[in-house]
């Protein structure tokens, strides 16, 4: 009975996350454009990012989140372009697929302003036959798998200088059904639906001398149907190689952040969260890996340190 309902509640967290929040990283400076479509080709260089998240380790079911994303600019850094793909398992169910990216960016004298469009596929599957009820006379509502597709598109806003950033964005506009009658039976039809997601973000530098720098960001995350939900960070960066940071996700967890720059070309990181909630008695921790690779890179050219 102990694992069906950690396979229970994987579950409806898995309906929870379809419904009413997308994936939440807490290296999300490195995965903007998971939120915000006008963030493609803003690296001024063909950049790929991959990023591994193991949530509430210890719990049986709980959220397993893989992203893939690359972008680059296009015509004179006029545009844009980026495509990410996305796997996330919940308990019994899964929800992976992909967008594509495109922005338009108009420079200033000092900063770029961008206006971006996304459009992609989701794929749900809930494998619920395989949840053992422990009992001879398993319920009906248990009796066939959620497998359904959606399509969705996005769209966002993303302004920087060289130290300064702000975006805006709803990566979701289609408020998609999920149409499965025993899904809606399991949960009494309350979260069987996308709404609509809000981001924004902000984050600046901070130059205390040559060789150390803070930044300070944000990002605000706005759903219908759900509370408000902000995290604030601040990473200390040491001439440009090694970074420690802090965050802390309201009424959520706390993390500690590290980052490396291997080269000019890599980039690595990892975040170690603690619940805050309840949950903290269940598991022992949240584990996120970020690895970032910069192509395009030549011997007679310094790439200029990036930090978002």
């Amino acid at each position: 009975m102990k694992v069906f309902g950690f396979l229970v509640f994987g579950l409806l967290s898995s309906l929870g996350l379809l419904a009413q929040q997308d994936a939440m990283y807490s290296q999300y400076r490195f995965n903007t454009l998971a939120i915000n479509p006008a963030y493609a080709g803003s690296r001024d260089l063909l950049s790929a990012t991959a990023i591994l998240r193991s949530q509430w380790v210890g719990v049986e079911g709980a959220p397993e989140t893989k992203t893939l994303s690359f972008d680059m600019p296009l015509r004179n850094r006029k545009l844009g372009i980026g495509m990410q793909v996305f796997n996330e398992k919940v308990g019994v169910s899964t929800l992976s697929g992909g967008f594509v990216s495109y922005s338009y960016r108009i420079f200033m004298e000092n900063s770029t302003l961008a206006f971006g469009l996304q459009g992609g596929v989701s794929h749900f599957r809930a494998d619920l036959s395989s949840v053992n009820l422990g009992n001879p006379n398993p319920d009906q509502a248990f009796s066939q798998n959620a497998n359904e597709v959606y399509l969705n598109f996005g769209t966002g806003a993303y302004f920087n200088t060289s130290n300064f950033y702000l975006g805006v964005s709803m990566p979701h506009l289609v408020k998609n059904t999920l149409n499965n009658s025993n899904i809606s039976t399991i949960t009494n039809g309350e979260v069987n639906r996308q709404y609509l997601h809000l981001f924004v973000a902000s984050g600046y530098v901070i130059e205390l001398d040559k060789d150390f720098k803070i930044i300070p960001s944000f990002l605000f995350k706005g759903i219908q149907g759900a509370p408000v939900q902000v995290d604030f960070n601040a990473n200390l960066w040491i001439k440009d190689k090694f970074s420690i940071g802090a965050q802390y996700r309201s009424s959520s967890s706390l993390a500690a952040m590290m980052e490396v720059q291997v080269s000019p070309q890599i980039r690595m990181g990892y975040s170690y969260d603690r619940t805050i909630t309840k949950l903290a008695n269940f598991n022992s921790a949240s584990h996120e890996i970020m690895l970032r690779y910069e192509f395009g890179f030549q011997k007679d050219k310094v790439l200029s340190p990036r930090y978002f």
